[in-house]
């Protein structure tokens, strides 16, 4: 993924494994307050999954929005999964 977005390939930049708060995202556009976050198994715990949507609300209610893959659509979906990011950049 990081490939993908590093060097303002998709026209902003990004930043990986960034702090915001108290928390570490995988990528981040500041200039469109993007966060991207691509998930392994331990997210589709249920624990996990409620965790997670703290973090995000918090992350929302800080301006951010949260875009949410799994490795295997960063994997094997990588086309789509950027044309995802790209269409969420113009809608910001």
């Amino acid at each position: 993924m990081w490939k993908q977005l590093k060097g303002k390939k998709l026209g902003f930049k990004f930043l990986r494994q960034h702090a915001i708060l108290d928390f570490i995202v995988d990528f981040v556009c500041l200039e469109k307050k993007l966060i991207i976050e691509v998930d392994g198994e331990y997210h589709f715990t249920e624990v996990q999954q409620h965790e997670d949507e703290l973090r995000s609300k918090r992350l929302n209610d800080m301006g951010f929005s949260i875009l949410r893959f799994t490795n295997n659509d960063v994997l094997y979906n990588t086309y789509e999964t950027i044309l995802t990011i790209q269409q969420k950049l113009q809608t910001l």
